[in-house]
């Protein structure tokens, strides 16, 4: 950086704790979340009456703030539609951890400051509701009542400073003085 812009902000911390609300299998598509259907709706209320109701009707129901998804291997594969990971985050959703990622959903979702950590062997050492602590710059998972951690492959600097700043908007912005 030079001295004429400014560190960007952090939003999140880096250790997030919150709980495990859905593990998908590999080869996930993430359209099937909200349907696909639904992947040009962008109302909120909308998004929540269609939200993983394929797997579970009353999934928004039992989802709270802070939690997690976990998945396999090439985890978002398909069209890197943003909208049905725009409704996991208006149900509170925070982050993936998966065994691997698609390279067009995990460069569109950390484009909007979501944390993305691959972690192997993540899909298997986690049940559905384990409590979880994720420190996602380290790459840390770690699940206290399993006594259980896990560590996956840290993300690069520039990709952890587009997370902290909430997106690469935010980032650019603050970069260049106008955050």
């Amino acid at each position: 950086m030079t001295a004429e812009t400014t560190a960007p902000e952090q939003v999140i911390p880096d250790v997030l704790r919150g709980r495990v609300a859905w593990i998908f299998g590999d080869d996930h598509d993430i359209d099937l979340m909200i349907g696909v259907q639904n992947i040009k709706y962008t109302d909120p209320e909308h998004l929540h009456s269609v939200c993983m109701k394929a797997y579970e009707d009353d999934f928004t129901d039992k989802v709270r703030e802070g939690d997690w998804l976990v998945g396999g291997r090439n985890f978002g594969y398909g069209h890197p539609h943003y909208v049905a990971m725009t409704a996991m985050r208006n149900e509170g959703i925070v982050g993936v951890v998966a065994e691997s990622f698609s390279p067009g959903f995990w460069r569109g979702e950390v484009s909007n400051g979501m944390p993305l950590l691959t972690v192997p062997g993540i899909s298997t050492a986690v049940e559905r509701w384990d409590e979880m602590e994720v420190d996602w710059r380290a790459a840390t998972v770690r699940v206290p009542a399993k006594g259980l951690e896990l560590v996956g492959q840290p993300l690069n600097q520039r990709t952890q400073d587009m997370i902290a700043a909430g997106g690469r908007y935010a980032l650019l912005l603050a970069e260049h003085g106008r955050g």
